[in-house]
């Protein structure tokens, strides 16, 4: 999605790279293999893509007045912890993507509407001091690309895949058996530091 030059336009796209990477990661993916916990804390590709849809639908909703109805649930006090981070055996993987591009209109519709400098408040930030637009943008950038990146990486655990997109790795160009040499040596370093 291009836009314009200015600030806000050069926003909107890191956001939009962001969002996308993440998204791509669910491609080709068995249903087991998207809701799989893949480290300790359970963290998995289809509750990544969950989260964040309810983070920026948050951020760039509720914090400006502009609260998307179906997202409210989550914004109760009673929500159980890391509800958030998984999905339930009903919601599959188009009802949650769906819900993303839902999210990602509404919260581009925020930032067109009412502008960079507008204010509004985080309810769930203890101080609740006013927060620009552009503040906030930022904010849900970072986010976005924090679980981007182990979306990355459980991706790359899962099944090999990695990168920021598909068909632009932003890696090198190699094969496994030169990933697989490349890892040896970073491995063979590691073990000589540690030998003090």
């Amino acid at each position: 999605m291009e836009r314009g030059v200015g600030l806000d336009a050069a926003l909107h796209n890191d956001l939009q790279q962001a969002r996308e990477a993440l998204v791509w990661k669910l491609d080709g993916l068995s249903e087991y293999d998207l809701r799989r916990p893949m480290v300790p804390t359970g963290t998995n590709l289809l509750g990544l893509v969950k989260h964040v849809a309810i983070v920026d639908g948050g951020y760039l909703g509720v914090t400006f007045g502009r609260p998307l109805e179906e997202l409210e649930r989550w914004f109760q006090p009673d929500v159980e912890a890391n509800a958030d981070m998984w999905a339930t055996a009903e919601e599959g993987r188009e009802q949650i993507v769906n819900l993303y591009h839902r999210v990602w209109a509404h919260s581009d519709q925020t930032v067109e509407q009412l502008g960079l400098n507008a204010l509004g408040r985080v309810p769930w930030w203890s101080d609740a001091e006013p927060v620009s637009v552009h503040r906030i943008l930022v904010h849900v950038i970072a986010e976005t690309n924090c679980h981007a990146g182990q979306a990355d990486i459980i991706c790359e655990l899962i099944d090999g895949g990695a990168g920021w997109r598909r068909g632009d790795l932003s890696l090198p160009s190699t094969d496994a058996a030169g990933w697989r040499d490349y890892r040896a040596r970073v491995e063979e370093v590691a073990l000589q530091a540690s030998k003090g």
